[in-house]
This record gives structure tokens, C-alpha cells and sequence, in this order.
């Protein structure tokens, strides 16, 4: 699986938060040289020139943050607190107020550059400066109006300061969780190809070792059948070559490369013919349409359910029947009468309880089922189901 992206309104949010400060600082400033234009003295026009450089101090700052580096931010904050405290002091009383407002903004500049005990101290300093500004405002050092705008201001550096730290947090989250979904993949994919190679090649080379075993023994008494039975693997080996090419690349079975699933289902059962089990194949209903992906996954399960059909339950006859009666379902069924298991038990590894398991994930990963009914001395019937397409699927989970 790929790795995770930021959720684009996590982004979003983060962003506007980081920005908000800046919005603040540009809104005072802004404000306050507008209401010097329309007051039109000659100290108001004195400290127009002040205000502006403050804006273009602080926007261009920002804008050069790489370029200021290490040394660089210090000396420019320390100009933005004097332009502040020059202009604070020189503006009248009446429209000094708003100004003192440009402390929080100044003082989250201060946490961007600082940390531990500096930011401390240089928050610290402009706590101070704040007091100075709305002492002067003011006219008096009364706590009661001189309190509420520092605490407002610590209250402010403390929301930040948690802001940064859950979204530190949210980051690490976040890499964590790319760094599992990605371990998942990987595990997911070799669960893939762990069922492709059983489902093909190691079924089809049981097959093969069991028809060699065969021709062995009729080669001196029957050594026309003995022949039939190595041309057989000399043929199935040559699709095993093509199967294992097509799990290397991850393309469609070769059988469906240019046939449909009944066909290549017919194709598969005809190279059972010479083995011990006679295979016979039949359809039901009128085929429908279905995706190349849920093709694939039945012909691979019912591949499976053949040769452990044919190999494993020692079965003289198998029945593999393509059902496409239910408008929304397309099933595949394979009957055999051999030695049957019991179902309740536990399966070997590597015997059918592989088989069985790698086909139902296979099919239920596609929203499919894969039902297995068996009792031992009765043989076994498997029914693999898969809805016909996406639509079919959305209404089964919606429906469970």
C-alpha cells in the first residue's frame, strides 16, 4: 500500500492557524494607517512612514525566513518590536490602544524562533513592552488594567504552544500509521502471491509429479497411454510457464488473456482427462458480464479446488459447474465423490486447509464466499460465489 497523505483539511487547518497571527499583525497595521490618512495631522503623517515599514518589515521577513537563518531572525524581530514600541509611544493616546495588540503576534514569532528558557525570556520581554504600552495608554500602572492584557497574551503563547504540540504529535501519528500501512501492503502482497503460487504452481506440479508417477508405472504395460500422460505434463508445464510469468507481472491469467471464464474453465478441466478422475464440465444459465479481476480470482480458486479435487479426496469423478443463473452472482462449483475430510477439523498446512483459506481471502477480498461441504467417506462439494460487478458488491455489504 502507499504511503498516507496529510488529510487535505488537517493541511488546510493547520495552515490557517499558523497564519492567523500574521492575519492580526497586517489587520492592526493596516487599520491604524488608514485612520492616520483619514485624521490628515502632521503627527499622524509623521508615523505613517513608521507604520508602513513596520507591515513591509514584517511581511518581508516572513517571505526571507530561509534566508535570515539562525542570527539573522533575532535582529529582525528585535527591529519589529522597536518600530512597535516607537510607533505605540508616538501615537496618541486614543488610537494607541489597538497597537498593544500587536504583542501576540510578535510574541508567536517569538516561539517560532525560540525554544526552552530563550523563548521564555523573550516572550517575557514583550510581556514587558505590553506593559509599558498600555501603562502609557492608560496613564496609570493600575494592576487591574495592566494584568488582563499580559495574561491574555501568556493565555495566547500557551495555545500555540499546544497547537505546535499536537500537530508534532499528529505528524508522528501519521508516519506511524504510513509506516504499518505500508508493512501491511507488503504483507498483504506476499499473502497474494503465496495464493497465486499455490492455486497454479503448486497444484499444477502435484498434478504433473502425480501423472509421471503413473506413466511410470504403465510405461512397460501401456506405453501408449504411458506417452499421453508425458505429453500432458509437457503441455502443463509449458501454462505453468505462462502462469508464472503472469504473477511475476501481475497481469490476467493467460487463460483469460483471450477467452472467457467458461472457456478457460472447460480448457482446465480437459488437462484433468488424463489423470485418475474423470472431470466433466457444464454451464448454467447465460453468461454474464464480469470484470477481469473477479474472472481471475474464480478461475484461480476453482484451479485450486480441482487439484486438491483430483490429488488430495482420490476422486473418480469431479463435477465443475459454472452457474451464471443469478442475475447478480456467478458461481463456480466443484463436486467430487472421493474419501471427503471433516470440515470441523483442522487442515494440515499445506494440504487443503492452504488451499481453502488462500481462496476464500481471495474471494472475500472481492466481497465474495467460498462454502465447503464434506464429511469423510462422502466426498465434497465446494461453491465458490462472487457478485458480477461493483454495483452487485456495494448492494451485498449494504444488504449484510
Amino acid at each position: 500500500m502507499p504511503a498516507i497523505a496529510a488529510p487535505a483539511f488537517v493541511r488546510r487547518g493547520s495552515l490557517s492557524l499558523r497564519r492567523l497571527p500574521d492575519l492580526l499583525f497586517l489587520t492592526v497595521v493596516v487599520g491604524g494607517v488608514l485612520r492616520l490618512v483619514d485624521l490628515n495631522s502632521a503627527l499622524c503623517w509623521q508615523l505613517v512612514p513608521l507604520l508602513t515599514l513596520l507591515a513591509v518589515g514584517y511581511v518581508g521577513g516572513l517571505a526571507l525566513w530561509d534566508r535570515l537563518g539562525r542570527w539573522g531572525r533575532p535582529v529582525w524581530l528585535g527591529v519589529l518590536l522597536a518600530l512597535w514600541c516607537g510607533v505605540s509611544w508616538g501615537m496618541p493616546a486614543s488610537l494607541a490602544t489597538a497597537y498593544a495588540w500587536l504583542a501576540l503576534p510578535l510574541a508567536i514569532l517569538a516561539l517560532r524562533m525560540f525554544t526552552g528558557r530563550t523563548a521564555v525570556a523573550v516572550v517575557g520581554v514583550v510581556t514587558a513592552l505590553l506593559v509599558l504600552v498600555v501603562a502609557r495608554t492608560a496613564g496609570t500602572l493600575h494592576p487591574e488594567l495592566l494584568v488582563p492584557p499580559a495574561a491574555a497574551l501568556w493565555a495566547t503563547v500557551a495555545l500555540y504552544r499546544t497547537q505546535q504540540r499536537l500537530l508534532g504529535e499528529l505528524r508522528r501519528t501519521r508516519a506511524e500509521l504510513a509506516r504499518n500501512q505500508r508493512e501491511a501492503g507488503r504483507l498483504a502482497e506476499r499473502a497474494r502471491i503465496a495464493r497465486d503460487l499455490h492455486d497454479t504452481l503448486a497444484q499444477e506440479l502435484a498434478g504433473s509429479r502425480m501423472l509421471l508417477q503413473a506413466a511410470d508405472r504403465d510405461w512397460d504395460r501401456r506405453p501408449d497411454r504411458a506417452r499421453t500422460q508425458v505429453r500432458t505434463v509437457v503441455d502443463a508445464l509449458g501454462t505453468n510457464l505462462a502462469e508464472t510469468r503472469t504473477i511475476i507481472s501481475d497481469l490476467t491469467p493467460p487463460a483469460l488473456e483471450h477467452d472467457d471464464l467458461a472457456t478457460a474453465l472447460r480448457t482446465l478441466c480437459a488437462r484433468h482427462t488424463a489423470t485418475p478422475s474423470r472431470v466433466a464440465f457444464r454451464t448454467e444459465g447465460e453468461p454474464g458480464d464480469l470484470t477481469p479481476d473477479r474472472a481471475a480470482a474464480l478461475l484461480r480458486v476453482a484451479q485450486g479446488l480441482l487439484a486438491n479435487a483430483c490429488e488430495h479426496a482420490r476422486a473418480r469423478h469431479v463435477w465443475v459447474t459454472l452457474d451464471h443463473r443469478d442475475d447478480a452472482t456467478v458461481t463456480v462449483e466443484v463436486r467430487d465423490d472421493g474419501v471427503g475430510f471433516d470440515t470441523a477439523a483442522t487442515a494440515r498446512p499445506g494440504d487443503r486447509g492452504l488451499g481453502l483459506t488462500a481462496g476464500r481471502e481471495r474471494l472475500g477480498a472481492l466481497g465474495g464466499s467460498l462454502t465447503v461441504r464434506s464429511a469423510p467417506g462422502r466426498g465434497t462439494l465446494a461453491r465458490a460465489c462472487l457478485p458480477v460487478d461493483a454495483l452487485a458488491l456495494a448492494g451485498m455489504a449494504g444488504s449484510r
